[in-house]
């Protein structure tokens, strides 16, 4: 995708490494504002690395990080939050012992955010009602699909503009998958732009509008989801 003004975030030559061991290089992409983006791949191909290196837990090595055109790239995690950029980490993530509403509220935690966390709430309780009936319920206690809600709902809370989702769905059965991309329409239907990273490339691409191929750090394909869908490479390596 060509950088333009309607692009939320832009990415250029992006490497980043653990050490003397380098495991993204130059990636390059551009997410349009209100869309839904997937990067797909299989596993260890560098997807959780970049959305760790955009979200500041990674420090980049090189490349620039643009958001609105402002470079970023040198923010730490929590002024990245402060800047409306919220990631849901594989696997959740969730404080088991406190109750659902108190992991919410951490998602409010930043000093900026803590005004708004009430009217943030009550938005995700609208879209998410059964975290409302659980909300004093331990997080640890929910089943797959609501702990999922649950860390979509504290990602939430941050007032995102991009909201970037790391396996949403890994591990959950096939109509919780359907419930949780459901949910992620929704929100990108309210403006908020979502980058969605996944190994299930039929299902992603599904949601998308456009995506990347990563292969080895590298991105090796991009194009509209039903490019990607159509595209023989994708068909054989991924799609069987």
């Amino acid at each position: 995708m060509t950088p333009t003004a309607d692009n939320l975030l832009v990415i250029e030559n992006l490497q980043v490494a653990y050490g003397a061991v380098q495991v993204l290089w130059d990636v390059s992409f551009a997410l349009e504002k209100g869309a839904v983006t997937c990067i797909v791949g299989s596993n260890g191909a560098g997807k959780t690395t970049t959305l760790n290196c955009l979200a500041g837990v990674l420090k980049a090595k090189a490349g620039r990080i643009l958001l609105r055109g402002r470079d970023i790239t040198g923010l730490l995690a929590h002024q990245r939050v402060a800047a409306h950029i919220s990631l849901v980490p594989e696997g959740r993530r969730l404080w088991p012992g406190m109750s659902v509403e108190e992991n919410l509220l951490m998602g409010a935690f930043p000093r900026s955010l803590r005004p708004h966390a009430r009217d943030n709430l009550a938005r995700v309780y609208e879209m998410f009602p059964r975290l409302r009936q659980r909300r004093h319920q331990l997080a640890g206690t929910l089943s797959g699909g609501e702990q999922q809600m649950c860390a979509i709902g504290r990602g939430l809370m941050a007032n995102p503009e991009l909201l970037m989702l790391d396996e949403p769905a890994l591990g959950l059965a096939p109509k919780l998958v359907d419930e949780i991309f459901e949910f992620v329409a929704r929100i990108a239907k309210t403006g908020v732009t979502v980058l969605l990273v996944g190994q299930n490339i039929q299902e992603v691409l599904q949601i998308s509008q456009y995506g990347y191929v990563m292969e080895t750090g590298r991105i090796r394909l991009q194009g509209t989801s039903e490019e990607l869908m159509d595209n023989p490479i994708v068909r054989e390596a991924y799609l069987g």
